[in-house]
This record gives structure tokens, C-alpha cells and sequence, in this order.
């Protein structure tokens, strides 16, 4: 289980969300968060597959400084999906730098933050696209881990993504690509920091 300890409320304001480019806001049939299709044509299967699951979806987050949480370019169908922090349903952002041995997360609370950042990229899928059955294949995910020097396991934190992913959508839609890579520090603090290559249906 995560830390309390571990945990900080985001400080910046939601206003930063209207800093988007406007080349990377129209998906086929509308702007990714427009919602623009009626909701006889939403299929709904994920979203009823994530209720069975237990699953509860946060809030889609915003962008953290002058960038798009996603783009899908004019006409094209791969999505690509901005880096995501481990933020719970509280809204809470967990913080902390893997690597028990000089006193920081140990691999199962670094596996409980990645999948933190799965949820929320899963959750901004949503709200991009108003249906999740309109992700045709997760392609890519890479994953960055705040690491001390002599952690080696950052492979196995990026499972915990990895694993909600394969849940959620299962194969062969949720069965990706992935990297995993360690660094010294992460934006707010955060151990875990995902971003995602999506391939997209046309509505």
C-alpha cells in the first residue's frame, strides 16, 4: 500500500488547460473532448468490463504546464498521449523516489504509482474520446522512473501499468510496446511518469 506520507496535493491551477494547441485537438468526427457523438453509437463494452473489474476511473487530469494531454492530428488515428503522474481518485499526487535500500519506495509501491499513471491515462482516453471501445490498439507505453543509483527494477515498477492496461483492454488491443527507463528526478516530485502511443477508430 502507498505511504500517506508519499502523498501531495497538485498546487497549479486547472486554468492551465486552455494553453492547447489547436492542430491537436480534432480527432475523426470532432475534437477529441467534445464529445461530439451521440450516445447511441458509444459501444461501451471497456467501460462495463472496467465496472466488473472493480475499477474506478479518476478524473481525467490536466495538463501540469503549457502543453496538450493529447494529440490526434487532423485525419490521423495514432493518438499520442502526454505524460501521466500517479494521481488518485483523491486527486492526490503521489510522490517519492524508488529505491528501498536508501530509504525510498520499494518496487510494490513503485508498481502501485505506474498503475496509477495507467488509470489515469485510461481515464483521459475517455474523456478524449467519449467511448473507450474507439481504442483500436495500444501501441506504445514508456515508462520514466525516479530511481536511487543502485535500483535495477524499474521494469518491474512499469508492470503495475502495464498490468491495468492488459485488464482494461486485454489482448490484442491492450498488448503493447514498452520501455522503462531511471532517472534522478521527475517533474512535482513523482516516481512514476507514463506516456502512451494510441491507435484510434474512426467514429
Amino acid at each position: 500500500m502507498l505511504n500517506a506520507t508519499t502523498m501531495l496535493r497538485p498546487l497549479l491551477s486547472r486554468q492551465t488547460a486552455a494553453r492547447v494547441s489547436s492542430s491537436c485537438r480534432a480527432a475523426a468526427g470532432g475534437a477529441p473532448g467534445s464529445h461530439s457523438h451521440t450516445t447511441s453509437r458509444r459501444s461501451v463494452h471497456i467501460e462495463k468490463k472496467i465496472e466488473g473489474l472493480g475499477i474506478e476511473l479518476p478524473t481525467a487530469p490536466l495538463p501540469k504546464a503549457n502543453y496538450n494531454i493529447v494529440c490526434l492530428p487532423p485525419g490521423e488515428s495514432i493518438m499520442y498521449v502526454s505524460g501521466h503522474l500517479p494521481i488518485t481518485n483523491d486527486g492526490e499526487l503521489i510522490t517519492g523516489t524508488l529505491g528501498p535500500d536508501n530509504g525510498g519506495m520499494t518496487v510494490e509501491e513503485g508498481y502501485d504509482a505506474a498503475r496509477l499513471c495507467g488509470l489515469n491515462i485510461i481515464a483521459t482516453l475517455k474523456e478524449q474520446l467519449g467511448d473507450l471501445d474507439r481504442v483500436e490498439q495500444v501501441v506504445k507505453v514508456f515508462g520514466i522512473v525516479s530511481s536511487h543509483t543502485d535500483f535495477k527494477h524499474q521494469h518491474l515498477v512499469m508492470d503495475g501499468c502495464s498490468d491495468v492496461i492488459m485488464e482494461v483492454f486485454d489482448k490484442p488491443i491492450g498488448y503493447h510496446a514498452r520501455s522503462a527507463i531511471g532517472t534522478n528526478t521527475l517533474p512535482l516530485n513523482a516516481p512514476v511518469e507514463v506516456e502512451a502511443i494510441v491507435k484510434i477508430k474512426a467514429e
